[in-house]
C-alpha cells in the first residue's frame, strides 16, 4: 500500500523558512517523478513543484522559483521542500505526491497534508 506522510508545517513569518518532508512507503521513490502540490484556503490544487526520478531535475511553478527547494533522498524514500523567504500568499496546505504535474493534480497517490501558514 502507497502510504506518503508529510511533515515541517508550521506558522511562520513573512521572510522565514520552512522545511517539509514526505516520507514514502509502499513503493521505491527512485522509480518514480514525485512533486509537492499545494492548496490554498477557497482555491484549487496548485503545482508547485517536481523532481525526477534520479532526483537531478527539478521544475517549479514561477510563483516559488528561486525561493524553494526540491530534494530527494532515495536511499530514506524521502521527499523534501526548502521553503526560503516565504511570504503570506505561501499559506497553503501542502501535499507531496507520486508523479509529476498531471499525476499530481488528477488523482495520483498524495499524503493528508501538512499546514503552512505564513502571517506576521
Amino acid at each position: 500500500e502507497v502510504q506518503l506522510v508529510e511533515s515541517g508545517g508550521g506558522l511562520v513569518q513573512p521572510g522565514g523558512s520552512l522545511r517539509l518532508s514526505c516520507a514514502a512507503s509502499g513503493f521505491t521513490a527512485s522509480n518514480y517523478y514525485m512533486s509537492w502540490v499545494r492548496q490554498a484556503p477557497g482555491k484549487g490544487l496548485e503545482w508547485v513543484s517536481s523532481i525526477n526520478t534520479d532526483g537531478d531535475r527539478t521544475y517549479y511553478t514561477d510563483s516559488v522559483k528561486g525561493r524553494f527547494t526540491i530534494s530527494k533522498d532515495n536511499a530514506k524514500n524521502t521527499l523534501y521542500l526548502q521553503m526560503n523567504s516565504l511570504k503570506t500568499e505561501d499559506t497553503a496546505v501542502y501535499y507531496c505526491a507520486v508523479g509529476g504535474p498531471r499525476e499530481a493534480l488528477t488523482g495520483g497517490p498524495r499524503g493528508q497534508g501538512t499546514q503552512v501558514t505564513v502571517s506576521s
